[in-house]
């Protein structure tokens, strides 16, 4: 017979995992990144073309700008418009626990006994649980729906996080400009170390190297920067 102080060694845990979601990590990095790389190869791609810092500097404020409010704007419809569909689907739901009780049931049971639980504990858990309507909608939501009735997406706060982090990233290669630079070698420099830094962050939520990831980024962000002042000058020499 197992004992409580033998299941408790059993049960002790001795591996852990990384957070497979990036958590909070994850979007606020990739919407710096994406700030960063966007108004870099703007910023770019103005300076290709003149050499006023004034029109680069203004240039790179209106990315900035345009930018954030887009990407905020963007989120917040998107993640408004989620939050609505998981909102109506869990009233579907709620309306079928109310009318149609024993049959969702049956099918939570269903549910269990598909991912290996005999039949006559995937009867007993699923009666346990659907004694409990709220319980039981939670139950129903995460195994049906995939999604947690309780902590459910904020429109607003998504919308504020990815202006926050849209911002901070495009600001990086604008705030040379700002600060009297009138060379694009030094915000380029800049620009360069943040996106290798960038790479490294994100390297905490894949299975790639530090070096790697960051190297990918520079690389990425660079060509993209590299094409854009390209075009900026071709279109600056022919005086369009």
């Amino acid at each position: 017979m197992m004992t409580e102080a033998g299941v408790g060694a059993r049960a002790e845990v001795h591996h852990q995992h990384r957070d497979v979601t990036g958590g909070w990590l994850r979007p606020a990095v990739f919407g710096a990144m994406d700030g960063l790389v966007s108004n870099f190869a703007l910023i770019a791609g103005v300076a290709g073309g003149t050499a006023d810092a004034k029109i680069i500097a203004l240039a790179g404020v209106a990315g900035l700008a345009a930018g954030a409010f887009s990407m905020a704007g963007g989120e917040y419809v998107s993640v408004a418009s989620q939050r609505e569909l998981a909102l109506a689907e869990l009233d579907v739901e709620r309306r079928e626990l109310e009318r149609h009780p024993e049959a969702e049931e049956d099918e939570l049971a269903l549910h269990y006994q598909a991912r290996g639980v005999d039949p006559e504990t995937a009867r007993e858990v699923a009666r346990q649980i659907s004694r409990d309507p709220e319980q039981a909608l939670a139950v129903h939501a995460r195994a049906e729906l995939g999604i947690d009735p309780h902590d459910l997406p904020s429109p607003v706060l998504a919308a504020v996080s990815s202006f926050l982090a849209f911002a901070g990233g495009a600001l990086i290669p604008l705030l040379p400009y700002l600060l009297g630079v009138h060379g694009l070698w030094i915000p380029a420099v800049v620009s360069m170390a943040a996106l290798f830094g960038a790479g490294v962050l994100v390297s905490r939520v894949t299975a790639r190297s530090w070096w790697f990831s960051g190297l990918r980024q520079l690389v990425v962000g660079g060509v993209a920067a590299a094409l854009t002042w390209g075009l900026g000058t071709l279109i600056g020499a022919a005086a369009l």
